[in-house]
């Protein structure tokens, strides 16, 4: 049973600057020619959008007694109380409250977090700092999975 999932995508304006990209590398090749041109179009905006597309697919799940975060996963069990970070205390807690041992993923363009402090002991990550659009949910489904 899946309690949550979240994907963190891109910004729109993103994929415009993706777009502008495969418009500047065709404007580069214009004194080549009309293939080389189109070919830069298409060429400059595919590899932008590419990278757009792979930085804006991590995913956040709650899934089989476990937080899966990216590359990460953390059972349920090994979690302390979720803490519910605003945009204010989110920033803070990427930059000066920062612990180089965390487990972060950051999405710059979220302004909200989750914090998730770790209790097992023989695991050195202080916490799990998680870039996410709807905490409360997300708390909620990590509550919700360690109660049952």
């Amino acid at each position: 049973m899946q309690a949550y999932e979240e994907r963190l995508t891109a910004p729109r304006s993103w994929w415009f600057i993706a777009v502008l990209t495969g418009v500047a590398m065709a404007l580069i090749l214009l004194p080549l020619g009309t293939v080389p041109m189109l070919a830069g179009l298409v060429g400059g905006g595919a590899l932008a959008a590419t990278a757009v597309s792979s930085y804006g697919s991590v995913r956040i799940r709650v899934v089989g007694g476990a937080l899966v975060a990216g590359d990460a996963r953390i059972p349920v069990k090994a979690l302390g109380t979720p803490q519910v970070l605003d945009a204010e205390e989110a920033r803070a807690w990427r930059t000066y409250k920062a612990d180089t041992r965390a487990f972060m993923l950051l999405r710059g363009y979220v302004p909200t977090a989750l914090r998730i402090e770790i209790t097992d002991p023989s695991d050195p990550t202080p916490y799990v700092y998680l870039s996410t659009r709807s905490p409360e949910r997300l708390a909620a489904a990590l509550t919700a999975v360690r109660a049952s």
